[in-house]
């Protein structure tokens, strides 16, 4: 089984290669929808979320604006943050991946956005950079919702930069040109990648606990 990380920087279109590699027949993981999952009403991260940072739980509903401006900017609340989330998203990224080989599937793509960040890219066989050009990347992201160009460049100095995902990538998917292109170069993609030998899963204990103790001191 080949394993694929899929990322790229805020408004680069990854959600929308996702949908189209899904529309393909390969099954995506989203570490996003995980997240919302583990966050949502009775969901298993709210009890250390609250006991982390209290009054952030209202009525066993998440207030994401307080808990945003509890963590956003600073670092030591942020770990603490990522120290109960990460690791029961880690469990349901494996548990997605036993069913996917159980399955016998061929290919699987892991839609993680921050995953050169996390130094994810030592667990997966290959990986797609999904990117576009900043003046489109912005536009896209202060069209959102309550976005402003403060916001978006607090978001953009956490993230690796473009230009260096592009670098570090196997495969970069254009998403500036429209649809049509961008789904043909994930076309493209997939035929390449389908034919790599999987060499990530099963995965070895040892070096996931080595990746984690690398990416909590490159965090820390």
């Amino acid at each position: 089984m080949v394993i694929v990380g899929l990322t790229g920087s805020i408004g680069m279109g990854k959600s929308t290669a996702a949908r189209m590699l899904r529309q393909m027949g390969v099954p995506v993981y989203d570490a996003d929808a995980a997240v919302h999952a583990l966050q949502a009403p009775g969901g298993p991260a709210l009890p250390a979320i609250e006991a982390a940072f209290p009054g952030v739980v209202k009525d066993g509903v998440l207030d994401r604006q307080a808990l945003g401006a509890r963590v956003f900017g600073n670092k030591e609340a942020l770990r603490r943050l990522e120290a109960i989330v990460h690791p029961l998203v880690g469990q349901r990224q494996r548990a997605f991946l036993r069913r996917a080989a159980r399955r016998g599937d061929r290919l699987v793509v892991l839609d993680i956005p921050l995953l050169f960040e996390g130094m994810g890219e030592r667990r997966v066989d290959a990986t797609l950079v999904v990117s576009a050009p900043a003046f489109l990347q912005r536009r896209r992201v202060l069209a959102r919702p309550g976005m402003t160009p403060e916001r978006l460049a607090g978001i953009l100095r956490q993230q690796v930069p473009d230009a260096v995902k592009r670098r570090k990538a196997d495969i970069v998917i254009p998403t500036g040109l429209g649809l049509a292109p961008t789904r043909a170069a994930l076309v493209r993609a997939v035929s390449c990648l389908k034919a790599l030998p999987g060499r990530a899963w099963p995965p070895d204990p040892w070096r996931e606990k080595f990746t984690a103790r690398l990416a909590r001191a490159r965090r820390g």
